[in-house]
């Protein structure tokens, strides 16, 4: 169903913002636009980007 085409460190990188901007509605400046972070933190734990799919980008690597 879903391409795979987001690396480890990409996906690492992803995770970690996504969790940063959703900690901003908690702490901080307590912004509601920290609620974006759910979008990285998705593409992240699901590993696949439907931007990098449209635009033809693969952070993977090697396929096995």
């Amino acid at each position: 169903m879903f391409v795979t085409n987001v690396g480890t460190v990409d996906r690492i990188a992803r995770i970690a913002l996504g969790l940063v901007l959703i900690a901003l509605v908690f702490v901080g400046p307590r912004t509601p636009w920290g609620w974006l972070g759910l979008i990285p933190l998705a593409t992240g734990l699901l590993r696949t980007c439907p931007l990098y799919s449209l635009l033809g980008i693969d952070s993977c690597g090697l396929r096995r």
